[in-house]
């Protein structure tokens, strides 16, 4: 039996020879997906043979599946009349916005333009209207809709009738005749109901909706909760504007997955492996700068404490460890914070939040004193006040770095600023140098020096 593996071996095969009854066969076999894996990796020539035999509709998934840079380079090669009748009119409304928004303003106007369907041009400039993170930018506006006054075997007849454009139908959303959504319409009713009820007299009232301004993380955590397949989304006036599917929240969580991901690791724009190695650098070098200050004002407070290193050579051996302990305690606190904020699991008293994080560092740091004060005396023989000097600095550290870890994500997302960031080299670089300079500070109080 061939697989999937051996027909995408084919496709590459029949697309290298320009073998075109090959090539025709093998994608038969294939899922878009599948096809766009293989895409990515074709030069501009080849990506222009297979697109050229592929039927529209497929060619129209395959460009959504591949990457990005891939896609905005390859449309590039088409002209606008190409793109408008043989790949935006085969999207859902609301996947042809999100191809439309990467492309320059001139070339969406051009598209639009040859557009002869003006319904579906209507709502893909209407969608690009919307930013990408409130529910506006996420929803299509394909779907069935039934007015509650149809008895049901008219309702019927209706859906038939919208349902032949779509590729799926999940629900049945019921309107009045201002469109104002009302509620959801079974398929259960649809079958067990005489054909002569009305809609309004077996409709279910109870549905979760969301306003087109919701944001999509409220969308999401709304899906998650309520397990859902799609939302309707209505305006200010309750009208049915659009529906959320589970899929288009599942690559909005995905796309802010690598964001914060990238953030967290001191990647400051939304890069790829792929891209130029200018974009690469420019993304980096802002936090790598901030690193490198902080560096250099760690140094400053080593160099500022040289006396007390001259008078007890031993607190030299422990300052890596102070500086990476309260840099770690720093962004696990953080991270603990930003996962909450994310799924909506924090609750609203900080107050509490900051007292439970403090005293789950107080019970971590605690045991890694006593850790370092055994190593101490056990193993490096060093004097019992110097050791306890290094255990309780330890221990401050730890806590310190705790609150600063905890209440850092929550004032950035207080000012609208992804909390993500603190996850990443802003906390590590400030809680290294507020780890050696309280090292310090205990040391010459505790020492005398």
């Amino acid at each position: 039996m061939i697989t999937e593996t051996d027909f995408s071996a084919l496709l590459r095969q029949a697309v290298e020879e320009r073998n075109g009854p090959a090539t025709a066969e093998a994608v038969t076999h294939l899922h878009a997906a599948d096809i766009a894996h293989i895409f990515n990796d074709l030069d501009d020539d080849s990506q222009l043979y297979l697109y050229e035999i592929l039927s529209n509709e497929t060619a129209a998934e395959v460009l959504l599946d591949i990457d990005a840079d891939e896609r905005r380079n390859f449309l590039n090669t088409l002209s606008a009349k190409e793109i408008a009748e043989d790949i935006i009119i085969e999207m859902d409304s609301d996947d042809a916005a999100d191809i439309m928004a990467e492309l320059p303003e001139n070339r969406q106007d051009q598209i639009i333009a040859h557009l002869d369907d003006e319904e579906h041009a209507r709502s893909i400039v209407d969608l690009m209207r919307y930013g990408d993170d409130v529910a506006g930018g996420l929803m299509g506006t394909e779907m069935v809709t039934v007015n509650q006054n149809l008895s049901i075997i008219s309702a019927v007849k209706e859906m038939r009738k919208q349902a032949e454009e779509m590729d799926e139908v999940y629900s049945i959303y019921v309107v009045d005749d201002s469109n104002k959504l009302l509620g959801i319409l079974s398929l259960k009713k649809l079958l067990t109901t005489s054909s002569s009820t009305k809609v309004s007299e077996v409709y279910n009232s109870k549905l979760v909706s969301v306003r087109d301004t919701s944001s999509a993380s409220e969308v999401a955590q709304l899906i998650q909760k309520y397990d859902l397949y799609e939302v309707p989304v209505v305006d200010a006036r309750g009208e049915l504007v659009g529906k959320i599917t589970v899929d288009d929240v599942l690559d909005y969580i995905t796309e802010e997955a690598e964001k914060d991901y990238q953030l967290a690791s001191g990647i400051s724009s939304d890069v790829d492996a792929s891209d130029n190695i200018f974009s690469l650098t420019k993304a980096r070098l802002p936090w790598l700068f901030i690193g490198m200050v902080g560096g250099l004002v760690g140094s400053r407070v080593l160099q500022s404490n040289e006396e007390s290193l001259q008078a007890i050579p031993a607190l030299m051996f422990f300052v890596p460890l102070i500086a990476a302990t309260a840099g770690n305690i720093g962004v696990q606190a953080s991270a603990i914070i930003v996962q909450g904020l994310a799924s909506n699991t924090l609750g609203k008293d900080v107050f509490k939040t900051l007292v439970k994080e403090v005293s789950v560092s107080a019970a971590s740091g605690l045991i890694l004193a006593l850790i370092i004060l055994g190593f101490n005396l056990l193993i490096n023989h060093n004097e019992l006040l110097v050791s306890a000097t290094i255990s309780i600095s330890l221990l401050t550290v730890i806590l310190i770095a705790a609150v600063i870890g905890t209440l850092v994500p929550l004032i950035l997302k207080r000012n609208n600023i992804d909390p993500a960031i603190a996850t990443g080299p802003f906390i590590t670089t400030s809680n290294d140098i507020m780890g050696v300079f309280i090292y310090f500070t205990i040391a010459k109080v505790m020492l005398h020096i």
